[in-house]
This record gives C-alpha cells, structure tokens and sequence, in this order.
C-alpha cells in the first residue's frame, strides 16, 4: 500500500487506528503540544480571533471551529481569554471538526461549560456565517505520499509486507511514479536517491476549507512544524512516549506525521481566492501578539515554582531551541478581510 493509506489507516482506522483508540496528549501521552505547555498560547490565538471578528465588522454570528482540537485546551484557551469581549461570544458558535469519538469525550469534559458542536469534517461545517478557524498541529497528522528518484525515474515508496511475513518494510513501486516533477518542477533534476513527499491529502481539506472562506468570508490560522518548500527528504516520524520509533514498528500504536509544505499550501489557498500570509515563525508570531506582556501578568501573581513554570513554557514556546523555529504559521483571509495581526503589515491600526 502507498505511505498515505498506511498512514491513514494507522491513525484512522474506526477500530484500531491511533487516534481513534486514545488520548495521546501530554507528559502520560506520546506527544505535547503548544496549548498543553501553556495557557498563553491558546489566550493569544482567542484574542487573535477577537481581533479578526472586530475587522470584519463584529457581525451578530461568526463560526469558531477548531480542525484537530486534541483535548479541546486550545479551544478552552481561547474561550477564557476571549470572555474580555463579551459580544464576541455571543457572536461565536463554537464548531470542533474531530474524527475520533475517544477525543470527542475527551473535548466534551474539557468544554462542558459552553455550548459545541462538532462535526467529522470540513465539509459538514456551518455555512451561514463567516467562518474563524484554526489548526494547531493539524495538516502534520493528514497522509503524505513519498517517491525516490532512481535510475528509472521517480518511483513510489510503498509499504509491503516483510520476507517473515510478521513485519513492515518500506519497498519501491515496480513501475515509475507520477510526475511528480509536474507538481514540483524544482524536483525535475534531483539526484539518484532523493526522497520527496507530496500531500494531495492535505491540499484537498485545505481547498475545501478555503472555498467555504471565499464564499461565506472569513480567516484561518494554521501552525504546524514544517518548512517552506521546495524540498526534499524524508520527514515521516513515529512517537511513542515522547520517543521516536520506527514508522512501522506496531501500526496503531505510535503517533505518525510528517512536516508540512507551507508554500504549497499557501498555493492552494491562494488558488482558492484566499489571501494568503507569508510563513512566520511561531517565537516570531507569538512575540508580536504580546507573548512577553501576558507573561509579565502573569507573574505578578506567581509563586516561585509557578513563575519558574511560566518563564520556561514562555521560552519553549517561542526559543529557536524549544518549538519557536520549526513550528511555521500561516493565516489566510477573504479578500474583503484585512491584513491578519502578526502576519501581516499593518495600517493604522491598534495591536491586540
């Protein structure tokens, strides 16, 4: 099977895909996340959505959907910080876009004093309002498919039952692959070995997701650890217990992504009729959302041990050693919308 069913069936699978199956989040999970490492980051992105709902014109009813919402702390982030702007929750309808009923209880606990509604994908979302939307950590998790140039030309890498017949190996397609250099022309020339990763998958929600935006208005906000293409090389990793295993050792069991192409999702929404931002770092992005001020207040207030806790979260959050370089952002608009905060110059206007 190509590296993207395997990798969709390891995940999704109804009955034995990973994240049908658990919570994987946390210090007793297989991975951590931005919202669990601090309330900052989520209060920051509620006010972020504050912000894009007032430059549209503070409409009566806005959708706030969360693609991917984990344990639902980012969504409860936002919510709580969101509470300086009163109007703006009885604006917001909360919609989470969650595919497994595990996590989906997980969310309702976390949630439980506001009203949700959830849906299993993009396409199942509202359409008559404008549409805020975010997603941490969630086109890494969405199929890729991997090639390698060889003497005969790109050919695809597949996964195939081992010669013990008890395990997984990665093998070479008989025949040559796609174009893929189509796709990619950079690709055209690369040398005998490379690998190279494309994400029809992913570029598929997101110009659905962005169809919905140019025709309802709106804005979205992607971050995610990935890089701004072209490139190559293999970035498929496995987890388990915050260490990497091999990507098919025990499928179902261990958590599986890749990094993500920020250009070429940029190309599909722009494709799409959405403006799209340039990639921001995220210590870049969260420092000009006022990182460092919403840690000075919160110190006032802090013990010793919980003033130690903010400062360390603060700098794993943003530090080029912690998540503040690998970990990109982009955010995409309705022509009608202007520049998104952070992203983009503004013009005359207050920051958050």
């Amino acid at each position: 099977m190509t590296v993207a069913d395997f990798m969709g069936a390891a995940l999704g699978h109804p009955e034995y895909g990973y994240y049908m199956t658990r919570d994987p989040f946390g210090v007793d999970g297989d991975f951590t996340t931005a919202p669990e490492i601090s309330q900052m980051f989520g209060e920051l992105i509620g006010l972020w959505m504050v912000n894009c709902w007032q430059e549209m014109g503070a409409p009566d009813r806005v959708h706030l959907v969360e693609l991917g919402p984990g344990r639902g702390t980012l969504m409860a982030d936002m919510l709580r910080a969101a509470k300086r702007l009163p109007a703006f929750l009885d604006a917001a309808k909360v919609t989470l876009v969650e595919m497994s009923p595990t996590l989906s209880t997980v969310q309702e606990r976390t949630l439980e004093e506001h009203d949700i509604n959830w849906c299993s994908s993009v396409d199942a979302l509202p359409s008559d309002a404008p549409l805020l939307v975010a997603g941490n950590e969630f086109f890494d998790a969405i199929p890729i498919r991997q090639f390698r140039m060889t003497e005969s030309g790109w050919r695809e890498i597949l996964i195939a039952i081992g010669p013990e017949n008890d395990d997984l190996q990665p093998v070479l397609a008989p025949g040559s692959g796609p174009a893929i250099a189509l796709i990619d022309p950079s690709l055209s020339n690369a040398a005998i070995g490379t690998t190279a990763e494309i994400a029809p998958a992913s570029w598929d929600i997101a110009d659905r997701l962005a169809r919905r935006i140019a025709e309802q208005r709106g804005a979205a906000l992607f971050i995610d650890y990935g890089y701004d293409g072209p490139a190559t090389g293999d970035t498929l990793q496995a987890l388990r217990k915050h260490k990497p295993v091999p990507v098919t050792y025990e499928p179902g069991q261990s958590d599986i992504t890749a990094h993500v192409d920020f250009t070429a999702l940029r190309r599909v929404f722009s494709e799409a009729g959405l403006n799209a931002s340039p990639t921001a770092t995220q210590g870049a992005f969260l420092q000009a959302l006022g990182i460092d001020m919403r840690a000075r207040t919160l110190l006032q207030s802090a013990s010793p041990q919980q003033a130690k806790d903010i400062a360390s979260a603060r700098d794993r959050l943003i530090r080029d050693d912690g998540m503040g370089k690998l970990f990109k952002v982009i955010g995409v608009r309705h022509p009608d919308q202007p520049p998104l905060a952070g992203l983009e110059p503004q013009t005359d206007r207050d920051p958050i």
